[in-house]
Formats: C-alpha cells, structure tokens, sequence
C-alpha cells in the first residue's frame, strides 16, 4: 500500500515557487513593475483554476449562499450561474488592477521574458494545486459560496503586501517579497488545514 500527501507536496510547490520568483527577480534585477505583473499574472491564475474547480463540483451545498438575496438549491445551474459570475466578477477585478498597474508601475516596456518565466512557474503550482482540489472535492461536500469567495481572501492581502513594497522603492522590495510569500502560505494552510488527504492504492 502507497500513500501519497497531498496537502504537504501542494505546500511544498507553493513556497518553491515563491522563492524560485524570488532567486529570479533578484539575480535579473527585476524591476518593480515587472514583479507586480507576474504577480497580477499568478493571481489570474488563481481565479481561472478556481473557476474550473468550480465547474468540475459533483456534489455541493449551497448552505447560507443566496442568490439574488434568494436561497438556491445545489443544482447544475446553480453551479453554472457562479461559476461565470465568479469569472466576471474577478476579471472585471483584475482589469482594474491591470489599469491600476499600467499607470503608476509601467513606465517603461516590460521583458516579457521575465513575465512569461514567472507566469510558468506558477501555473504548474496551481496546476497542482488544481489536482488536489479535486481530489478533496471528490471527498468532502464543498460549500459553494466558500468557494467563489476564497480567491479573494488569499490575493488581497497579498498583493497589497508588495504594492506597499513597491511605493517604498526597489531597494525594500524583496522585503515584501519575502512578507508576500509568507501571506500567501499562511493563506494557503488556512485553506487547506481541514482538508488533508491521504491517497491510499493497493496493487496485487
């Protein structure tokens, strides 16, 4: 028999690919703007897993979640209507914060070298991460209003972190950084601490 815990690698993924963004923005002299956007770019990565995590749900509640100030019931369509209310609400979000970014961050042309390495690591931590959420989900009833809300509690503090970093200049940067990937797995055990799971397979 074989097990396999999921919830240590996941955390694991995730403070590597902090501290590997990190090495990276240090040893090529990342700008602040250029830190800012692969950071945007790890939050909308965030919102688009969560998105299919979403759509992906077999069994939900729908327990203190309402709808147009209306109780719903855990049906496909409850489940459709928030996932693509999650998709536009947390777009529109971002796009803000992208305007918000362009003007006071960007005032030159970004490496889009850097963006590209940046937003590859943490697309194969949230990949990850992806695969083991459904396996939770498949375990455990997801509360569905939990769910669509989540994202947001974990990027806020986040990247209000290394905004407030970025106005103090670049020298105090990597401060933050460090302070970002603290919040961000803090955030994450806190998501995950009632949902360990341990995968057990036999072979004959």
């Amino acid at each position: 028999m074989k097990k396999y815990f999921l919830f240590d690698f996941s955390t694991i993924s995730l403070l590597f690919s902090n501290i590997i963004i990190i090495i990276l923005a240090v040893a090529q002299k990342w700008d602040v703007a250029t830190v800012l956007w692969v950071y945007w770019m790890q939050s909308i990565i965030i919102g688009f897993f969560q998105f299919l995590r979403i759509l992906s749900l077999k069994n939900f509640s729908t327990e203190n979640f309402t709808i147009n100030n209306r109780s719903v019931e855990p049906t496909p369509g409850t489940k459709l209507y928030t996932a693509f209310f999650f998709l536009f609400h947390y777009g529109f979000f971002h796009f803000i914060y992208a305007i918000f970014l362009f003007n006071f961050f960007t005032n030159k042309l970004l490496n889009f070298t850097y963006l590209f390495m940046g937003g590859f690591i943490f697309f194969l931590n949230h990949f990850f991460s992806f695969y083991h959420n459904r396996i939770v989900d498949q375990q455990k009833t997801q509360n569905i209003g939990q769910l669509i809300f989540a994202p947001y509690a974990r990027i806020i503090p986040m990247h209000l972190i290394i905004i407030f970093g970025a106005f103090l200049g670049q020298s105090t940067l990597i401060v933050f950084l460090l302070l970002k990937t603290l919040a961000d797995l803090v955030m994450h055990i806190f998501k995950h601490q009632k949902t360990k799971v341990v995968i057990t397979s036999e072979t004959s």
